[in-house]
């Protein structure tokens, strides 16, 4: 009986996939070799079977399909276009599926433009690597912003990288910054004057455009840090904990940045062998490459046990990984973002910016050590700082250790 309903569960939709050969059902296997659940490997099908039906129609042969053709045949406005936002996502991973397979029709050669621009990023990356040993991340980054300022500049032309001018810099910040608020990108004026440094010592600019970079207003020093109360830092861990669904996974998550003040990408990071169960301690992946060993609080530790024991289900050696089959890891730290946000509207609580952050615990820890009397020093110690200027924020929140160095108002006749 239970062979049989196990026979039933993997025979594909009732969908006509003449047209598409076995490969169906060999992505079917392929899926669920990665974990995915029947349920949603149907939905992948049935995405697929539309094509096929649609490739019948129009009379498309399996060697002449691919990505574009795959994608008009699935989003063709009329009756017979798919009504599922995410079918073209689900036909452009399958038509990839087939090209490793060798089937299909093979990509067109890049252009002239596309190997100009793959040459430039490949010298520049190997830069930014070797000579200013900045992080994956930033290397990521930095490329990005300067292939939107080139698209920005030059379009769909290889361009001349000599003929870029100040004001073709200007006009990029300006269109960039324009969108609509809250702008919160301060790093775009860094990284483009890293990529018109690079230019110039790779002698493809005859002068050094970097130093006439404006950089954006930042009025950070003209406000408190904004942060949370101790009571209402423990609302949001009770509302993340009440979740059924990952209410351990994202519990421990948030513990790990309300107790030891972590970034959200050094929790992302996390890997299982980053846990030292014995010495109560835990390995942090930091900014720059910097691993720091700290304290694991023990309901920091409790959860984390939970979780890994209850919940985690993956083969990646990433601590936390997604719900989502094939359980992977977070490509960044934008999760925590999200389930602080539901956190918000699940206890009702206002957030202290219009943006829900997950550096807010962050804040919320250095700013209530403050006001119990922990020195900047010991405050700088717990989250990691490497410049005492980045501490120096929260001495504006030691009302007392003002108080104690204000001068006394001046009166009539009291100055001379």
């Amino acid at each position: 009986m239970n062979i049989r309903k196990n026979e039933e569960n993997h025979r594909l939709p009732a969908m006509n996939f003449a047209s598409l050969g076995d490969y169906p059902a060999q992505f079917r296997q392929h899926l669920s070799e990665q974990g995915y659940t029947e349920g949603t490997i149907n939905i992948y099908l049935r995405c697929i079977g539309r094509l096929a039906e649609r490739m019948k129609t129009e009379g498309v042969a399996l060697g002449d399909l691919d990505e574009a053709q795959a994608l008009a045949l699935v989003t063709e406005p009329g009756r017979h276009r798919h009504r599922k936002p995410y079918a073209p996502w689900i036909v452009k991973r399958f038509v990839r599926f087939l090209t490793a397979q060798g089937v299909g029709k093979p990509p067109l050669p890049p252009t002239d433009r596309e190997v100009a621009r793959a040459e430039l990023k490949r010298e520049y990356e190997t830069y930014l690597r070797r000579q200013r040993g900045l992080s994956e991340r930033t290397i990521f980054h930095s490329w990005r912003i300067a292939d939107r300022f080139l698209d920005f500049r030059f379009g769909e032309k290889i361009g001349d990288l000599a003929k870029i001018t100040p004001a073709d810099i200007a006009g990029f910040l300006q269109h960039a910054t324009s969108r609509k608020p809250p702008f919160r990108d301060k790093t775009l004026p860094t990284h483009l004057r890293n990529f018109f440094r690079y230019l110039f010592k790779a002698g493809k600019t005859a002068r050094n455009l970097a130093p006439g970079i404006p950089s954006v207003a930042q009025r950070y020093g003209a406000r408190l840090p904004r942060h949370l109360t101790p009571e209402q830092v423990e609302a949001l861990i009770g509302a993340v904990r009440s979740d059924k669904a990952t209410g351990r996974r994202d519990h421990a998550m948030v513990l790990l940045l309300a107790r030891l003040g972590l970034r959200a990408p050094e929790v992302v990071a996390m890997q299982l062998d980053d846990i030292d169960w014995r010495a109560g301690e835990i390995l942090v992946r930091g900014k720059g490459g910097r691993h720091d060993r700290v304290p694991l609080p023990p309901d920091v530790g409790r959860a984390i046990a939970d979780y890994v024991r209850l919940d985690r289900s993956s083969s990646s050696r990433a601590l936390f990984v997604t719900d989502r089959a094939p359980h992977g890891p977070f490509k960044n730290g934008q999760i925590l973002n999200m389930i602080l946000r539901k956190a918000f509207s699940g206890t009702g609580l206002k957030p202290p910016a219009p943006y829900v952050g997950s550096h807010i615990l962050r804040h919320s820890l250095a700013a209530n050590l403050a006001r119990q009397g922990a020195s900047l020093e010991e405050i700088g110690d717990m989250l990691r700082h490497r410049s005492r200027a980045s501490t120096m924020i929260y001495a504006r929140l030691d009302i007392d250790g003002l108080r104690s160095i204000a001068q006394p108002w001046p009166v009539a006749g009291g100055t001379k």
